[in-house]
């Protein structure tokens, strides 16, 4: 099916960002069940490693009521100068958690999704790694590539971050398993299915970038809705701590807010998650 390419919808305005409010039109609901997901985790996914908080900030810097957090043991990690790359099935247990240890250690990832066998990224990630499991990780800035998500979060703390030894009990298993398993049922096993109106040609998209973390709710539900239509997207992180609130602030000119997101193929760049997900729909779903 030849389509034309994705363009945002005709006169279309990003809203005005609306820092420290819920989102107009948001789903309680949802979001009640995104925050019992965060409760599930013990608040996995909040912070960076090293989270360290402090007072200040001035132009250009992220700073709430003068509060500042920021992290002095990765400030001295190595940083990858690509995103990492990571293939993965939204509600998997053992997907979250690697999604997680990427939120602690301030990391830029393009994640693929496999929303189902065959759907998606999935046979990419077949004939790349040669079966199709998830998460499967490959860095291009060592040529890194793996399955199983044990060794993958070492291996990113040990690359990128203090090691493997700094590793949480929060990210291993047995505990992992079983509340990322129920913080996904929590959630309805939502981004698990692609949705049947989705473009077919979302391998063709260039990522999305979008600016969140792992914990958030509000940035959950879009990434939820990312995995439903398969889109590629770079995940840019930036929990409690992270030095990508600076960037984030000088990129926008104003308070720190997520989720935010930039669509490379339209231009759009915007926030407020129920609008994020209404564009997404505008524009990379196929009309009824």
């Amino acid at each position: 099916m030849d389509l034309p390419p994705p363009k945002a919808p005709e006169g279309f305005k990003p809203p005005e960002p609306k820092p420290l409010q819920l989102p107009e039109g948001a789903d309680i609901a949802t979001l009640i069940t995104a925050s019992i997901a965060l409760a599930l985790r013990v608040g996995n996914g909040v912070f960076v490693t090293g989270w360290t908080p402090g007072f200040g900030g001035g132009d250009g810097e992220y700073s709430i009521f003068g509060f500042r957090d920021s992290s002095p043991t990765l400030a001295g990690c190595k940083r990858p100068e690509v995103p990492v790359v990571i293939y993965e099935y939204e509600p998997s247990p053992y997907c979250r958690k690697v999604r997680e240890a990427c939120t602690m250690l301030d990391l830029e990832v393009t994640y693929k999704p496999c929303p189902g066998a065959r759907k998606g990224f999935a046979a990419e990630l077949g004939e790349l790694g040669g079966k199709m499991q998830v998460p499967y990780m490959s860095d291009p800035n060592s040529g890194a590539a793996m399955y199983e998500s044990d060794d993958i979060i070492d291996y990113l703390f040990n690359t990128y971050g203090p090691g493997a030894d700094a590793v949480p009990f929060t990210l291993r298993d047995p505990f992992a398993f079983w509340t990322c398993a129920f913080a996904s049922a929590a959630r309805g096993l939502a981004g698990s299915k692609l949705d049947a109106l989705a473009r077919p040609d979302f391998a063709s998209q260039k990522p999305i970038v979008l600016w969140g973390y792992e914990a958030s709710p509000f940035v959950k539900v879009v990434r939820e809705r990312l995995n439903e239509l398969a889109l590629p997207h770079t995940v840019v992180n930036c929990g409690r701590g992270s030095a990508n609130r600076d960037r984030l602030v000088q990129k926008t000119g104003r308070q720190f807010q997520v989720p935010f997101l930039v669509d490379p193929n339209t231009g759009v760049e915007m926030c407020e998650s129920t609008d994020i997900i209404k564009y997404l729909d505008s524009v990379y779903m196929l009309e009824n």
